[in-house]
Protein backbone atom coordinates (compact mmCIF):
# COMPACT_ATOMS: atom_id res chain seq x y z
CA UNK A 1 0.00 0.00 0.00
CA UNK A 2 1.30 3.54 -0.61
CA UNK A 3 2.14 5.84 2.13
CA UNK A 4 2.03 9.60 2.28
CA UNK A 5 4.85 11.73 3.01
CA UNK A 6 5.52 11.61 6.89
CA UNK A 7 7.01 15.08 6.47
CA UNK A 8 4.18 16.76 4.78
CA UNK A 9 1.66 15.23 7.56
CA UNK A 10 3.83 17.58 9.04
CA UNK A 11 2.75 20.78 8.34
CA UNK A 12 1.07 22.32 11.26
CA UNK A 13 -2.06 23.40 9.53
CA UNK A 14 -3.99 24.70 6.32
CA UNK A 15 -1.94 27.16 4.22
CA UNK A 16 -2.84 30.52 5.50
CA UNK A 17 -4.42 32.32 2.23
CA UNK A 18 -6.45 29.39 1.38
CA UNK A 19 -8.04 29.54 5.12
CA UNK A 20 -8.15 33.21 5.24
CA UNK A 21 -10.57 32.79 2.19
CA UNK A 22 -12.53 29.88 3.58
CA UNK A 23 -13.38 32.09 6.76
CA UNK A 24 -14.12 34.71 4.45
CA UNK A 25 -16.49 31.84 2.48
CA UNK A 26 -18.17 31.21 5.67
CA UNK A 27 -18.80 35.11 6.81
CA UNK A 28 -20.31 35.71 3.13
CA UNK A 29 -22.66 33.19 3.45
CA UNK A 30 -24.39 34.25 6.73
CA UNK A 31 -24.05 38.11 5.14
CA UNK A 32 -25.29 37.96 1.77
CA UNK A 33 -25.68 40.87 -0.13
CA UNK A 34 -22.79 42.48 1.99
CA UNK A 35 -19.34 43.27 0.31
CA UNK A 36 -16.38 42.54 1.98
CA UNK A 37 -13.40 44.74 1.34
CA UNK A 38 -9.82 42.77 0.82
CA UNK A 39 -6.84 44.12 2.27
CA UNK A 40 -5.49 40.75 2.56
CA UNK A 41 -3.49 38.50 0.45
CA UNK A 42 -0.78 40.39 -1.59
CA UNK A 43 -2.83 39.84 -5.25
CA UNK A 44 -1.88 42.90 -7.60
CA UNK A 45 -5.81 44.37 -8.79
CA UNK A 46 -4.56 46.89 -11.94
CA UNK A 47 -4.30 45.65 -15.25
CA UNK A 48 -0.87 45.08 -17.09
CA UNK A 49 0.51 48.42 -18.56
CA UNK A 50 0.23 49.33 -22.62
CA UNK A 51 3.83 48.59 -23.71
CA UNK A 52 4.26 45.31 -21.48
CA UNK A 53 0.62 43.73 -22.96
CA UNK A 54 1.64 45.21 -26.68
CA UNK A 55 4.44 43.05 -26.66
CA UNK A 56 2.86 40.39 -25.03
CA UNK A 57 0.36 40.65 -27.68
CA UNK A 58 3.12 40.29 -30.34
CA UNK A 59 4.44 37.50 -29.18
CA UNK A 60 0.74 35.68 -29.26
CA UNK A 61 0.55 36.93 -33.03
CA UNK A 62 4.25 34.93 -33.70
CA UNK A 63 2.63 31.66 -32.21
CA UNK A 64 -0.20 32.23 -34.46
CA UNK A 65 2.24 31.95 -37.71
CA UNK A 66 3.61 28.66 -38.66
CA UNK A 67 6.85 30.80 -39.71
CA UNK A 68 6.94 32.21 -36.15
CA UNK A 69 5.70 29.50 -33.92
CA UNK A 70 8.28 28.48 -31.16
CA UNK A 71 7.65 25.61 -28.56
CA UNK A 72 9.91 24.63 -26.11
CA UNK A 73 12.60 27.36 -25.07
CA UNK A 74 15.73 26.94 -22.92
CA UNK A 75 14.63 25.52 -18.96
CA UNK A 76 17.10 28.19 -18.07
CA UNK A 77 14.88 31.27 -19.87
CA UNK A 78 15.31 33.06 -22.73
CA UNK A 79 18.86 34.22 -23.70
CA UNK A 80 17.23 37.68 -24.14
CA UNK A 81 15.35 38.05 -20.72
CA UNK A 82 18.21 36.02 -19.09
CA UNK A 83 20.46 39.36 -20.94
CA UNK A 84 18.37 42.02 -19.59
CA UNK A 85 17.91 40.50 -16.22
CA UNK A 86 21.60 40.74 -15.74
CA UNK A 87 21.84 44.22 -17.79
CA UNK A 88 19.53 45.35 -14.75
CA UNK A 89 21.83 44.60 -12.21
CA UNK A 90 24.64 46.26 -13.20
CA UNK A 91 22.61 49.45 -14.68
CA UNK A 92 20.56 50.16 -12.08
CA UNK A 93 22.46 48.35 -9.19
CA UNK A 94 25.77 48.67 -10.23
CA UNK A 95 26.20 44.66 -9.98
CA UNK A 96 27.85 42.19 -12.48
CA UNK A 97 25.66 39.55 -12.89
CA UNK A 98 26.72 36.73 -15.63
CA UNK A 99 23.56 36.19 -17.31
CA UNK A 100 24.27 32.56 -17.10
CA UNK A 101 23.92 32.89 -13.47
CA UNK A 102 19.91 33.75 -14.17
CA UNK A 103 17.48 30.77 -13.68
CA UNK A 104 14.11 32.27 -15.53
CA UNK A 105 11.03 30.87 -13.99
CA UNK A 106 7.29 30.84 -13.17
CA UNK A 107 7.37 32.80 -10.23
CA UNK A 108 9.36 33.85 -7.00
CA UNK A 109 6.95 31.31 -4.96
CA UNK A 110 8.36 28.44 -6.91
CA UNK A 111 11.82 29.23 -6.38
CA UNK A 112 11.64 30.17 -2.65
CA UNK A 113 9.86 26.65 -2.52
CA UNK A 114 11.97 24.61 -4.89
CA UNK A 115 15.81 25.68 -4.14
CA UNK A 116 16.32 23.95 -0.73
CA UNK A 117 16.02 20.60 -2.75
CA UNK A 118 19.74 20.89 -4.06
CA UNK A 119 20.84 21.34 -0.45
CA UNK A 120 21.19 18.52 1.90
CA UNK A 121 18.57 16.84 3.77
CA UNK A 122 20.71 17.42 7.11
CA UNK A 123 20.85 20.95 6.33
CA UNK A 124 20.30 23.69 9.73
CA UNK A 125 17.75 26.10 8.64
CA UNK A 126 17.30 29.42 9.97
CA UNK A 127 14.23 31.30 8.98
CA UNK A 128 13.01 35.02 10.29
CA UNK A 129 9.93 35.37 12.38
CA UNK A 130 7.58 36.09 11.30
CA UNK A 131 8.31 34.78 7.75
CA UNK A 132 6.43 34.66 4.62
CA UNK A 133 5.13 30.90 5.16
CA UNK A 134 6.67 28.97 2.27
CA UNK A 135 10.25 29.17 3.63
CA UNK A 136 9.19 27.19 6.59
CA UNK A 137 6.50 24.71 5.04
CA UNK A 138 9.17 23.82 2.25
CA UNK A 139 11.68 22.79 4.23
CA UNK A 140 9.07 21.31 6.83
CA UNK A 141 7.79 19.52 3.76
CA UNK A 142 11.61 18.36 3.43
CA UNK A 143 12.27 16.80 6.46
CA UNK A 144 14.25 19.61 7.98
CA UNK A 145 11.84 20.88 10.18
CA UNK A 146 11.29 18.65 12.90
CA UNK A 147 7.58 18.19 14.57
CA UNK A 148 5.36 21.28 15.37
CA UNK A 149 5.13 22.27 19.01
CA UNK A 150 1.69 23.68 19.12
CA UNK A 151 2.26 25.54 22.51
CA UNK A 152 5.50 27.66 21.07
CA UNK A 153 4.35 27.75 17.53
CA UNK A 154 7.47 26.30 16.37
CA UNK A 155 9.28 23.58 14.73
CA UNK A 156 11.69 22.19 16.80
CA UNK A 157 14.39 21.59 14.07
CA UNK A 158 14.36 25.20 12.49
CA UNK A 159 15.97 27.83 13.99
CA UNK A 160 13.85 31.09 14.35
CA UNK A 161 15.20 34.87 13.86
CA UNK A 162 13.03 36.75 15.84
CA UNK A 163 12.22 40.19 14.23
CA UNK A 164 10.60 42.40 16.94
CA UNK A 165 9.41 45.89 16.97
CA UNK A 166 12.06 46.72 19.46
CA UNK A 167 14.73 45.92 16.17
CA UNK A 168 12.79 47.60 13.77
CA UNK A 169 11.37 44.39 12.57
CA UNK A 170 15.07 42.99 11.46
CA UNK A 171 16.48 39.59 12.73
CA UNK A 172 20.12 39.81 13.73
CA UNK A 173 21.95 36.76 12.25
CA UNK A 174 21.53 33.41 14.44
CA UNK A 175 24.10 32.58 17.25
CA UNK A 176 24.37 29.04 16.19
CA UNK A 177 25.67 27.79 13.53
CA UNK A 178 23.33 27.17 10.01
CA UNK A 179 23.44 26.33 6.86
CA UNK A 180 20.52 27.83 5.13
CA UNK A 181 19.47 31.44 5.82
CA UNK A 182 16.21 32.83 4.72
CA UNK A 183 15.69 36.69 4.30
CA UNK A 184 12.89 39.10 2.59
CA UNK A 185 13.66 42.39 1.95
CA UNK A 186 11.61 44.63 1.76
CA UNK A 187 9.84 42.17 3.89
CA UNK A 188 6.63 40.46 3.71
CA UNK A 189 4.62 40.37 5.90
CA UNK A 190 5.95 43.41 8.38
CA UNK A 191 6.82 45.94 5.43
CA UNK A 192 10.66 46.12 7.39
CA UNK A 193 13.43 47.26 5.02
CA UNK A 194 17.21 46.38 5.72
CA UNK A 195 20.02 49.25 5.64
CA UNK A 196 23.42 47.57 3.96
CA UNK A 197 24.93 47.58 7.57
CA UNK A 198 22.74 45.47 8.88
CA UNK A 199 22.38 43.15 5.86
CA UNK A 200 26.20 42.83 5.89
CA UNK A 201 26.26 41.18 9.42
CA UNK A 202 24.40 38.56 7.21
CA UNK A 203 27.13 38.39 4.68
CA UNK A 204 29.71 38.04 6.83
CA UNK A 205 27.71 35.32 9.32
CA UNK A 206 27.80 33.06 6.22
CA UNK A 207 31.06 33.83 5.04
CA UNK A 208 32.61 32.88 8.28
CA UNK A 209 30.02 29.74 8.70
CA UNK A 210 30.33 28.72 5.15
CA UNK A 211 26.25 29.15 5.00
CA UNK A 212 24.06 30.03 1.90
CA UNK A 213 21.77 33.04 2.48
CA UNK A 214 18.22 32.48 0.05
CA UNK A 215 17.09 35.82 -0.48
CA UNK A 216 14.29 36.80 -1.35
CA UNK A 217 13.72 40.92 -3.17
CA UNK A 218 10.44 40.27 -4.81
CA UNK A 219 9.35 43.73 -3.29
CA UNK A 220 12.99 45.28 -3.99
CA UNK A 221 11.38 48.05 -6.66
CA UNK A 222 9.13 49.65 -3.61
CA UNK A 223 12.59 51.09 -2.04
CA UNK A 224 12.31 54.28 -2.49
CA UNK A 225 14.10 55.76 0.44
CA UNK A 226 18.42 56.00 0.21
CA UNK A 227 20.14 53.96 2.20
CA UNK A 228 18.36 50.62 1.30
CA UNK A 229 20.03 47.67 -0.85
CA UNK A 230 17.61 46.88 -3.76
CA UNK A 231 20.00 43.73 -3.95
CA UNK A 232 21.92 41.50 -1.55
CA UNK A 233 24.58 42.03 -4.07
CA UNK A 234 25.15 45.61 -3.41
CA UNK A 235 26.87 44.22 -0.08
CA UNK A 236 30.72 43.06 -0.68
CA UNK A 237 31.34 39.19 -0.93
CA UNK A 238 27.61 38.23 -1.37
CA UNK A 239 28.26 36.47 -4.48
CA UNK A 240 29.91 34.09 -2.78
CA UNK A 241 26.92 33.06 -0.02
CA UNK A 242 23.79 34.79 -1.58
CA UNK A 243 21.04 32.74 -4.21
CA UNK A 244 18.81 36.42 -4.81
CA UNK A 245 15.44 35.76 -6.00
CA UNK A 246 13.24 38.16 -7.76
CA UNK A 247 9.86 38.57 -9.47
CA UNK A 248 7.78 40.51 -12.04
CA UNK A 249 4.94 39.89 -9.96
CA UNK A 250 4.45 42.78 -7.97
CA UNK A 251 6.01 45.53 -9.94
CA UNK A 252 4.53 44.72 -13.29
CA UNK A 253 1.40 43.03 -12.39
CA UNK A 254 2.57 39.30 -13.18
CA UNK A 255 0.80 37.56 -10.49
CA UNK A 256 -1.48 35.47 -12.73
CA UNK A 257 1.24 35.77 -15.51
CA UNK A 258 3.67 34.03 -13.42
CA UNK A 259 7.59 35.08 -14.07
CA UNK A 260 10.34 35.45 -11.97
CA UNK A 261 13.95 34.73 -11.92
CA UNK A 262 16.43 33.59 -9.52
CA UNK A 263 20.50 34.61 -9.60
CA UNK A 264 22.76 31.40 -8.90
CA UNK A 265 25.90 32.72 -8.30
CA UNK A 266 29.27 30.80 -9.89
CA UNK A 267 31.19 31.39 -6.68
CA UNK A 268 29.24 29.86 -3.99
CA UNK A 269 30.60 27.12 -2.82
CA UNK A 270 29.26 23.37 -1.24
CA UNK A 271 30.90 21.76 1.53
CA UNK A 272 33.58 18.82 -0.42
CA UNK A 273 32.30 19.87 -3.74
CA UNK A 274 34.36 21.50 -6.16
CA UNK A 275 33.40 25.41 -6.81
CA UNK A 276 30.56 26.02 -9.07
CA UNK A 277 28.43 22.93 -7.78
CA UNK A 278 25.23 24.89 -6.16
CA UNK A 279 25.05 26.48 -9.32
CA UNK A 280 25.54 23.16 -11.38
CA UNK A 281 22.68 21.99 -9.25
CA UNK A 282 20.14 24.38 -9.82
CA UNK A 283 20.75 24.13 -13.70
CA UNK A 284 20.25 19.91 -13.03
CA UNK A 285 17.19 20.65 -10.99
CA UNK A 286 15.43 23.12 -13.45
CA UNK A 287 16.45 21.06 -16.34
CA UNK A 288 15.03 17.86 -15.09
CA UNK A 289 12.17 19.26 -13.32
CA UNK A 290 10.96 22.62 -15.45
CA UNK A 291 10.45 22.98 -19.06
CA UNK A 292 10.98 26.75 -18.85
CA UNK A 293 8.46 29.81 -18.30
CA UNK A 294 5.70 30.74 -20.86
CA UNK A 295 7.40 32.14 -23.63
CA UNK A 296 4.50 34.94 -23.64
CA UNK A 297 5.30 35.62 -20.24
CA UNK A 298 9.16 36.04 -21.46
CA UNK A 299 8.26 38.73 -23.93
CA UNK A 300 6.39 40.56 -20.89
CA UNK A 301 9.42 39.99 -19.00
CA UNK A 302 11.63 41.59 -21.65
CA UNK A 303 9.37 44.33 -22.39
CA UNK A 304 8.94 45.12 -18.31
CA UNK A 305 12.90 45.44 -18.31
CA UNK A 306 13.40 47.91 -21.20
CA UNK A 307 13.26 51.58 -20.65
CA UNK A 308 9.65 52.21 -21.51
CA UNK A 309 8.50 49.14 -19.54
CA UNK A 310 10.78 49.63 -16.38
CA UNK A 311 8.64 53.70 -16.54
CA UNK A 312 5.61 51.54 -16.69
CA UNK A 313 6.21 49.35 -13.76
CA UNK A 314 7.52 52.23 -11.35
CA UNK A 315 4.14 54.24 -12.18
CA UNK A 316 2.29 50.67 -10.99
CA UNK A 317 4.35 50.88 -7.96
CA UNK A 318 3.63 54.12 -7.41
CA UNK A 319 0.07 53.28 -7.35
CA UNK A 320 0.78 51.14 -4.74
CA UNK A 321 2.58 53.13 -1.94
CA UNK A 322 -0.05 55.38 -2.48
CA UNK A 323 -2.77 52.83 -1.72
CA UNK A 324 -0.01 51.92 1.34
CA UNK A 325 0.00 55.56 2.61
CA UNK A 326 -3.50 55.80 2.65
CA UNK A 327 -3.64 52.46 4.81
CA UNK A 328 -0.78 53.57 6.89
CA UNK A 329 -2.41 57.29 7.82
CA UNK A 330 -6.06 55.86 8.06
CA UNK A 331 -5.18 53.33 10.51
CA UNK A 332 -2.77 55.29 12.47
CA UNK A 333 -5.43 58.20 13.02
CA UNK A 334 -7.80 54.74 14.11
CA UNK A 335 -5.65 54.72 16.95
CA UNK A 336 -3.55 51.71 15.79
CA UNK A 337 0.38 51.06 15.60
CA UNK A 338 1.43 50.73 12.21
CA UNK A 339 4.88 49.73 10.99
CA UNK A 340 6.05 49.50 7.01
CA UNK A 341 4.09 50.69 3.99
CA UNK A 342 6.45 53.04 2.75
CA UNK A 343 9.05 51.32 1.07
CA UNK A 344 6.42 48.34 0.77
CA UNK A 345 3.27 47.88 -0.20
CA UNK A 346 2.49 45.57 3.22
CA UNK A 347 1.43 47.86 6.75
CA UNK A 348 2.26 45.84 9.48
CA UNK A 349 -0.47 46.41 12.47
CA UNK A 350 -0.41 46.05 15.93
CA UNK A 351 -3.65 44.56 17.31
CA UNK A 352 -5.94 46.83 20.32
CA UNK A 353 -4.57 45.34 22.95
CA UNK A 354 -5.87 42.21 24.78
CA UNK A 355 -6.71 40.59 20.52
CA UNK A 356 -5.23 37.76 19.16
CA UNK A 357 -4.58 38.22 15.40
CA UNK A 358 -7.20 35.79 14.06
CA UNK A 359 -9.41 37.51 16.95
CA UNK A 360 -8.71 41.21 15.00
CA UNK A 361 -9.50 39.48 11.83
CA UNK A 362 -12.86 38.63 13.13
CA UNK A 363 -13.62 42.40 14.73
CA UNK A 364 -12.36 43.88 11.38
CA UNK A 365 -14.50 41.36 8.86
CA UNK A 366 -17.53 41.73 11.56
CA UNK A 367 -17.60 45.27 12.43
CA UNK A 368 -15.63 46.89 8.99
CA UNK A 369 -16.13 44.19 6.43
CA UNK A 370 -12.47 44.52 5.86
CA UNK A 371 -10.33 41.14 5.31
CA UNK A 372 -6.57 41.81 6.61
CA UNK A 373 -4.21 38.84 7.29
CA UNK A 374 -3.66 37.44 10.58
CA UNK A 375 -0.02 38.20 11.82
CA UNK A 376 0.05 34.52 13.36
CA UNK A 377 -0.36 33.03 9.93
CA UNK A 378 3.65 34.12 9.24
CA UNK A 379 4.79 32.60 12.46
CA UNK A 380 4.66 32.93 16.92
CA UNK A 381 6.31 36.18 16.52
CA UNK A 382 3.23 37.91 14.35
CA UNK A 383 1.36 36.96 16.81
CA UNK A 384 -0.91 40.29 18.01
CA UNK A 385 -0.36 41.70 14.82
CA UNK A 386 -2.14 41.87 11.05
CA UNK A 387 -0.62 42.29 8.07
CA UNK A 388 -2.59 45.02 5.75
CA UNK A 389 -1.95 44.90 2.29
CA UNK A 390 -1.98 48.16 -0.51
CA UNK A 391 -2.58 45.92 -3.65
CA UNK A 392 -6.28 47.07 -4.15
CA UNK A 393 -8.48 49.56 -6.19
CA UNK A 394 -7.68 53.13 -4.89
CA UNK A 395 -11.66 53.66 -4.29
CA UNK A 396 -11.89 49.88 -2.08
CA UNK A 397 -9.07 51.22 -0.20
CA UNK A 398 -10.31 54.40 0.47
CA UNK A 399 -13.45 52.63 1.52
CA UNK A 400 -11.78 50.01 3.69
CA UNK A 401 -9.38 52.61 5.70
CA UNK A 402 -13.33 54.41 5.95
CA UNK A 403 -14.55 52.24 7.42
CA UNK A 404 -12.53 50.78 9.53
CA UNK A 405 -11.61 54.41 11.26
CA UNK A 406 -15.72 54.15 11.46
CA UNK A 407 -16.31 51.06 13.11
CA UNK A 408 -13.45 50.54 15.82
CA UNK A 409 -14.28 53.95 17.91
Amino acid sequence: MAKANEYFLRLSSGYLFPEIARRAALWQEKHPGVKLLKLGIGNTTEPITPHIAKKMREKIDALENRNTYTGYGDEQGDTPLRKAIAELYGREYGVSIDPLEVFVSDGAKSDAANIQEIFSEDSVVAVQDPAYPVYVDSNVASGRGGFYDEKKGLYDRLIYMPASEKDNFIPHPPKEHVDLIYLCFPNNPTGAVISKERLREFVEYAKREKAVIIYDAAYSDYIREEGYPHTIYEIEGAKDVAIEINSFSKNAGFTGVRLGWSIVPFSIKAESAPDGTIHRLWNRRQTTFFNGASNIAQAGGIAALSEEGRLECKGLVDYYLENARIIREGLEASGLRVFGGVNSPYVWAKCPEGLRSWEFFDLLIDKAHVIVTPGSGFGAAGEGYVRVSAYGHREDVIKAVESIRENLK
